[in-house]
């Protein structure tokens, strides 16, 4: 595979149509052969990320009895966090180690579809923290514009009509994650896998590491180490982008490995409105180049897939607010994850 390409998108805030095509292009490119690639003066100032970072130590560093009071299991839409022993049904995780706090697009306790039990829509679970709290809504904000900006470069390359694909993300089911990875100190985990082998499941993920650890699965089908660029972030496609694309773009999977004793992260991942039908654009099929995927509802692919990798969710006796065809994950592969089902078999 190479070096990963490093795309500089400062034109896609600016004011220059020729030089927005160039990088839009560029992404696009990338998208098509890889699924995963850096971007560079994206605007987000490393004084924020820094703050962020800070905030998340901060938490991660308070007593597990604290902690609890926020515990994920109690919130009604997914928010809060997510402990040591919250486990992922993934084949390949010989030593799962970390914690997470997990939050997503702010929206009022009167909001409609949280009053009516959207599993994946509402308000975030906050810390007492002021701190914790402005520092963090100020940096969801952040990278929530620059993954807007990345999409509205995606239309353009892909020849959809401005707003084509961003008109979906109004009320969008965009989380962030912040991540903080332990390894044990017994030497037969050292490379083990932390997080095991997946796609994301939105359109994109932006990615901020500051140490190494994460693999992509290159076009060979062999783990490739992805080096840490702290002044870049890493985004790579995911589902919904490989299926509005009809198959244009790929989701590369990819996974941690413990390598670090300590390893910081915080990835946010860039999705559609709950009930947004997911198909490939009309514009980007023909007779030559039919449908390659079936339409589906971007939340309930995503509350499938979470129900995968968070054990109190699949442990909770709620109902979805919508039937999940294939909800027993015995019955469900995800198939944009085929690549790594071949590994296995």
């Amino acid at each position: 595979m190479g070096s990963l390409p490093v795309i500089d998108i400062a034109p896609l805030a600016g004011d220059d149509p020729r030089a927005f095509r160039r990088a839009a292009d560029q992404l696009g490119r990338a998208a098509r052969e890889v699924g995963f690639f850096y971007i560079t003066n994206h605007g987000v100032s490393p004084d924020l990320i820094a703050r962020a970072y800070g905030a998340a130590e901060e938490f991660f560093a308070l007593p597990d009895e604290i902690k609890w009071r926020y515990y994920i299991g109690k919130s009604a839409n997914h928010r809060g966090y997510v402990p040591f022993t919250d486990k992922g049904a993934y084949d390949d995780e010989d030593h799962r180690s970390y914690e997470a706090f997990d939050l997503a697009f702010e929206l009022p306790r009167d909001d409609p579809d949280y009053l009516a039990g959207n599993l994946l829509l509402g308000p975030n679970v906050w810390p007492e923290s002021t701190y914790f709290r402005e520092t963090i809504s100020t940096y969801y904000q952040a990278i929530s514009g620059v993954g807007f900006r990345l999409c509205s470069a995606l239309e353009l390359h892909l020849g959809l009509a401005r707003g084509e694909m961003t008109s979906l993300m109004r009320k969008p089911i965009a989380q962030l994650r912040l991540l903080h990875y332990l390894h044990s100190r017994s030497s037969f985990v050292k490379k083990s896998v932390n997080m095991g082998a997946h796609t994301d499941y939105e359109c994109l993920t932006l990615l901020h590491q500051r140490q190494k650890g994460l693999q992509i699965l290159d076009s060979g089908n062999s783990w490739t180490d992805v080096p840490v660029m702290p002044e870049n972030y890493i985004v790579n496609i995911g589902d919904i982008m490989e299926a509005w694309s009809n198959g244009a773009f790929r989701a590369t999977p990819h996974r941690v490995l413990n390598l670090a004793p300590e390893r910081f992260s915080m990835p946010y991942f860039v999705a559609p409105d709950y009930h947004t039908l997911v198909k490939p654009f009309e514009r980007l099929i023909s007779p030559e180049n039919p449908p390659k995927y079936e339409s589906f509802l971007a939340g309930m692919h995503l509350e499938r897939m979470l129900r995968r990798d968070f054990s109190y969710l699949r442990e909770r006796k709620k109902d979805s607010l919508f039937p999940l065809p294939g909800s027993d994950l015995a019955d469900f592969r995800n198939p944009f994850e085929n690549r790594i089902t071949a590994l296995k078999s």
